[in-house]
């Protein structure tokens, strides 16, 4: 009898114990949601005044041939010495000076050493001293710009990752992954805006101020690489090398209408970043990733980004669209959490579908991205923040204090980097019970993917319910984004393709994902839309049969 007591209490003790941590989760899931209804109170009237003091204008038309050339093809005609890289360099130069002064993306430039790097070359190539062949397979990057986000290192120039510092913190050495792209003979022209500590899904900061949309200067293109997308859109930047973690090379490559591709993990080496961690399992979760304005042009690029240390990405394989299996799913299913697609995505995610036969599936577990993703993320140890790292001589910075300081206004920092310390103290509170309960939801959908997808299948899925809205409006969606977060907690390898305009003519984009490894699958996919849907669409700009002429390439 006693032996049978001991099991009923058992028994009742662990279902208690799941029963609290359901009614836990619930309050938490229904405070957010509460929470993001009361921002929007605030966000959107506040967004649209300070959108009266943005001159509604448009880019200068592209004129140079040579900024229209993918990087596959202007690279060959480098070798063939049939174009200079200095004339490419002056090009997207001149682009850049036209452009910057409006969309407010360039930190730092290095110009005048583009420049004669790309002399340099052209003298090389002009000797004859290497092969035709040699060069395409040991520097296929020569002679081509390519930007880079600030956060990323590069030597001699600043890498604070946006934040306010009294003495400027300048990149004593390359990160590897731009010492890989100099070796592969790419030239980088400048580094590009970020926000604080990369802490945010718009890009603005206290340092270089806010980046603007091409499309509509009165829109965000997104964040956290959000200077590389508006310069890559602009037509400023034909290779663009971002970071992400949840969604920041994805989130701005559908907002501007271009291609973002996060890696498997450890493909692409993390180091040299800001911010980083030395958490064992840091590289899970983020990944330095390739941008590209033309689909064709990301598998060159990921390719010169291939740590000779990490998983072996076979890039070079072909791959027939025909040979791979398709499945899709156009919302997250029953949470309740993120808000739907809006008309126009949710029509064209289903042609999508529709165009690759695409079978629909209804992946339960999804329901879970927002929990799962937040728990893996904000539990990670020595992350970089605003009050792990601190100039020298500064006294540490408190987060209460912080706090304080920023809504009388004294804070250096913008709004995320002073709130993460909260997350963080608030993500302590949680029972660890609730943190291995969330841990096996993940296991469980890595190993739904894996055996759903298996070496030759995709998953389609939305990038985010809505397309660019205007500054700061992401403060009352900051949900959503664990549309793209989820990929990131899962270690899945998944691209953003670009995929028509919609009704206000702003670029519509959704996410295809494979298996670790199966990078190849995702990026053939990617030119395969890229040839049916037409990719990248000049921005509107004052030459009115350029923006007449984007217009009809509407999703």
């Amino acid at each position: 009898m006693t032996s049978v007591l001991k099991l009923v209490w058992v028994w009742a003790c662990f279902h208690l114990e799941e029963l609290l941590l359901r009614i836990l989760g619930y309050i938490m899931r229904r405070f957010l949601r509460s929470a993001m209804i009361v921002f929007s109170w605030f966000v959107v009237p506040y967004s649209r005044y300070t959108n009266i003091k943005v001159i509604r204008r448009k880019l200068p038309p592209i004129r140079s041939h040579l900024l229209e050339i993918p990087a596959v093809d202007l690279a060959k005609l480098i070798r063939t010495r049939k174009i200079k890289s200095e004339e490419v360099v002056e090009a997207y130069i001149e682009r850049c000076r036209q452009v910057n002064p409006l969309i407010n993306a360039i930190v730092q430039d290095r110009f005048e050493e583009a420049l004669e790097e790309a002399r340099e070359i052209d003298k090389v190539i002009a000797m004859g001293i290497n092969s035709v062949e040699s060069m395409e397979e040991h520097t296929p990057l020569l002679g081509i710009p390519v930007t880079v986000k600030e956060s990323i290192a590069v030597k001699g120039m600043t890498n604070q990752a946006g934040r306010v510092f009294k003495t400027p913190q300048i990149a004593k050495s390359d990160a590897p992954v731009v010492e890989q792209i100099k070796r592969c003979g790419g030239i980088i022209l400048l580094v590009s805006n970020t926000p604080e500590l990369c802490l945010l899904w718009e890009t603005y900061n206290n340092v270089t101020g806010q980046t603007k949309n091409p499309y509509d200067l009165k829109r965000t293109p997104g964040g956290s690489s959000g200077g590389e997308a508006a310069l890559l859109a602009s037509g400023a930047s034909l290779l663009g090398l971002t970071s992400d973690i949840g969604g920041s090379s994805r989130l701005p490559a559908m907002f501007s209408g271009i291609w973002g591709h996060k890696p498997t993990p450890y493909a692409v080496s993390f180091k040299g970043h800001h911010p980083t961690s030395d958490f064992p399992k840091w590289g899970d979760f983020f990944t330095i990733a390739p941008m590209t304005r033309y689909a064709k042009d990301l598998p060159l690029l990921l390719k010169c980004m291939n740590d000779p240390t990490g998983p072996k990405l076979t890039l070079d394989r072909a791959i027939s669209v025909h040979g791979i299996r398709f499945f899709f799913m156009d919302n997250d299913g029953p949470s309740g959490m993120m808000r739907p697609l809006s008309r126009d995505l949710h029509a064209a995610i289903n042609r999508v579908a529709n165009d690759f036969n695409a079978k629909r599936v209804n992946i339960r577990k999804m329901k879970w991205s927002l929990d799962i993703s937040l728990s893996a993320m904000l539990t990670m140890k020595n992350i970089e923040t605003i009050y792990h790292k601190t100039e020298e001589g500064e006294q540490p910075k408190t987060v209460c204090k912080e706090t304080v300081k920023y809504f009388f206004g004294c804070s250096d920092s913008i709004l995320p980097s002073v709130i993460f310390g909260h997350l963080q103290n608030f993500m302590k509170i949680i029972p660890n019970s609730r943190h291995k309960h969330l841990a096996s939801i993940i296991d469980a959908l890595k190993t739904e993917f894996k055996e759903m997808l298996g070496n030759d299948g995709v998953f389609i899925y939305p990038t985010f319910p809505n397309t660019a809205h205007q500054h700061y409006q992401i403060y009352h969606k900051l949900l959503e984004p664990m549309y793209m977060a989820i990929f990131n907690t899962l270690g899945l390898p998944v691209t953003n393709c670009m995929i028509g305009l919609d009704r206000r003519n702003l670029p519509m984009g959704i996410q295809v994902v494979a298996n670790p490894g199966q990078d190849h699958l995702c990026l053939a996919v990617a030119r395969e839309m890229e040839r049916r849907y037409g990719g990248w669409v000049r921005p509107p700009s004052e030459d009115s049969h350029s923006s007449s002429g984007s217009s009809k390439q509407r999703g």
